[in-house]
């Protein structure tokens, strides 16, 4: 089985198509004293569906190198303070912030908080500095069939794809 791996940016904060969540019980919050287990469980819980396993077999030390890195920036999503889901936002070295890591725990799929969430990541991502020169991400065919169209649906715009065999 091949697999598609489909490589989106966006280059101004103004080609962003937001999208709101109406329920107020829905909330992102930055997590702002760094816990590199929150990284690891997030990554482990929303990925299992989707079959990430590139850090699956990590070890603390690699999680605490990883979650601890000054350039990355983590946010946690609520509804009605459960834990939904997450993102990571990582600076790059040319000027640019990838969106690392996105997703919904699988009880919160469905319920029109992805867009939302994307949106958050995307504006966060622009505050990060005035000198932000694009925002990007990747994501392939095992993730959410939705993901690629939210990403598209937000503004963002596909600047390369690989096929590579499972």
């Amino acid at each position: 089985m091949s697999i598609v791996t489909t490589y989106l940016e966006m280059h101004s904060p103004d080609q962003l198509r937001p999208k709101r969540c109406a329920d107020g019980r829905f909330q992102i919050r930055e997590k702002k004293e760094r816990d590199w287990r929150f990284n690891r469980d997030l990554y482990l819980s929303v990925g299992e569906m989707w079959s990430w396993n590139d850090q699956r077999m990590w070890t603390d030390e690699q999680w605490k190198e990883y979650g601890l890195a000054p350039e990355l920036r983590t946010f946690g999503a609520y509804y009605d303070n459960s834990l939904a889901g997450y993102y990571e936002l990582r600076r790059d070295d040319e000027g640019g912030v990838e969106i690392a890591y996105f997703g919904l725990l699988p009880e919160f799929i469905g319920r029109g908080f992805g867009g939302a969430l994307l949106t958050s990541a995307i504006e966060e991502a622009w505050r990060m500095s005035p000198s932000i020169t694009r925002v990007w991400v990747h994501t392939c065919t095992l993730d959410h069939l939705g993901a690629l169209a939210n990403y598209q649906a937000r503004g963002m715009v596909i600047y390369k794809r690989e096929e590579a065999e499972n």
